[in-house]
């Protein structure tokens, strides 16, 4: 069962929207390389609002993402595409239901 999560919301700036959505689509296969993420979700709330979740078994999972290349090429890009600060909320997992 997961335990941890990460989730992110983030906003598009102007006219970076369509960017912003190529650039999370392209985090998957990073995503996929990442044996300790049970779960990772890129999501569009509306035109310019974006958010990421991500679910992990434990702590060691949850940091190992932090400290991956998701959270390094978000970083890097963060104020060529993002408004505002970028907030990580650490929630933890009360339930799941996953394929297996």
């Amino acid at each position: 069962m997961t335990k941890v999560a990460l989730f992110v919301q983030l906003k598009a700036k102007s006219g970076k929207e369509e960017e912003v959505a190529a650039f999370l689509k392209s985090a998957q296969a990073l995503a996929q390389q990442e044996p300790l993420t049970v779960a990772w979700f890129a999501v569009r709330f509306d035109t310019s609002t974006f958010g990421i979740f991500d679910a992990f078994e434990g702590e060691e999972g949850r940091q190992a993402h932090l400290s991956g290349r998701i959270a390094a090429a978000l970083m890097a890009k963060y104020d060529e595409l993002f408004e505002g600060a970028l907030e990580i909320k650490q929630p933890d997992v009360l339930a799941d239901h996953l394929p297996g």
